[in-house]
């Protein structure tokens, strides 16, 4: 079958020449194309093009100048621009081998799937190539996770965290996918119930470059898999969750060291607007971004508002403390609960609201893509 190969990368330009000779030599006979997708600061591009002038097989490019959405953003990015039905998604890194390749492609043409994955944990294949113990125990307990939040969608699938997959691009909707970070496979496989297969393949160590794995991703991952098991509003509830804990906490600590509780009261909800601010543009409303204007504008919105929300809720908590005589971190607690429905309202309809197609145009996050494609 004609085949795109998707590879998303940042800053590996040392593996770019092994990777592809790889590929040829298994990809013998067989008619395909590579699609790197590039999201790197350092020389990769030049990397891959100076690559792609001597290559037997077609190589092309696409240096993204205002990445976004990560590399699952990089992925649908090249589902958009393959120029085959079937493509295969894998790492830059060679920890997928290429030599993996033609097994998934036999078992798709099967005809009765729409994804292949290639997996770590089926029988026969290995989880080698993670760094280290720690690594190893995130990823299975990740997985365990992600199983138990889609039993259906998943079953059959001992890898759905796995970035290294074939797809039939005609078997679910490209634009409906609202990928953060890493994990594309889980934003595919969630959002529609597709035939799926899967071949052992044994995940090698790095050949060159550093891990892009972080702290960071890994708050991106579980922000996915809120928002695809319970939508936007519950990881707005998440985030609120977190700020109310942390503004509680800044309360109560404040009252300890001798502080009025109404004053404490407000200095934790400074703290905690700039903080939650902060999650909900990283996090919960990422995908909007985009579209809404520029990021101190949002600010500005949400500060102000959040401002006066508390404004009217603190002298709701000191009629409760002083009327009813309950706790003041109780009171706190109920009148938090009250403004959750409220800011969520207005984030989501009035900070992150699309601009016109010229305010949009302006922003800096929506400048258009420079493509460059090579051969």
């Amino acid at each position: 079958m004609d085949l795109t190969i998707i590879v998303p990368t940042y800053n590996e330009g040392p593996n770019v020449v092994e990777l592809l000779g790889r590929i040829g030599a298994a990809m013998t006979g067989r008619d395909f194309e590579v699609l790197f997708v590039d999201d790197s600061t350092d020389d990769t591009p030049a990397v891959v093009r100076t690559a792609a002038a001597t290559s037997p097989f077609p190589v092309r490019l696409l240096h993204r100048e205002q990445p976004t959405a990560g590399l699952g953003g990089a992925v649908v990015e090249g589902f958009r621009l393959a120029q085959s039905r079937w493509c295969l998604v894998m790492d830059g890194d060679l920890q997928h081998p290429p030599e993996t390749i033609p097994t998934l492609l036999a078992r798709a043409e099967a005809g009765d799937v729409d994804v292949v994955v290639a997996s770590r944990y089926a029988a026969g294949g290995t989880s080698k190539g993670l760094a280290d113990a720690t690594r190893t125990t995130v990823s299975r307990v990740s997985n365990l996770l992600t199983k138990a939040m889609f039993p259906r969608k998943l079953h059959g699938c001992s890898d759905p965290m796995t970035g290294f997959f074939l797809v039939d691009r005609e078997a679910f909707d490209v634009e409906a996918l609202r990928p953060r970070g890493f994990k594309i496979l889980l934003e595919v496989l969630a959002r529609r119930q597709l035939r799926t297969a899967e071949v052992p393949f044994n995940f090698d160590e790095r050949h060159a470059g550093a891990s892009k794995a972080s702290f960071t991703q890994g708050v991106r991952f579980l922000s996915q898999l809120t928002m695809l098991r319970f939508g936007r509003m519950s990881a707005f509830a998440l985030v609120g969750g977190f700020g109310a804990i942390v503004n509680l906490l800044i309360m109560w600590g404040l009252i300890r060291l001798g502080m009025e509780y109404v004053v404490a009261a407000i200095i934790a909800s400074e703290v905690t607007i700039i903080g939650n601010f902060l999650l909900l543009e990283y996090l919960v409303f990422a995908d909007m971004r985009s579209e809404s204007g520029r990021m101190r504008h949002r600010f500005v919105k949400s500060f102000v508002f959040n401002n006066v929300e508390a404004a009217v809720r603190i002298p709701v908590l000191w009629v409760l403390v002083e009327g009813t005589h309950i706790p003041a971190v109780l009171a706190a607690a109920l009148t938090l609960v009250a403004a959750f429905i409220v800011r969520f309202v207005f984030h989501a309809l009035v900070v992150y609201a699309p601009k016109s197609s010229a305010a949009a145009a302006a922003a800096p996050g929506a400048r258009p893509v420079r493509v460059r494609a090579d051969r």
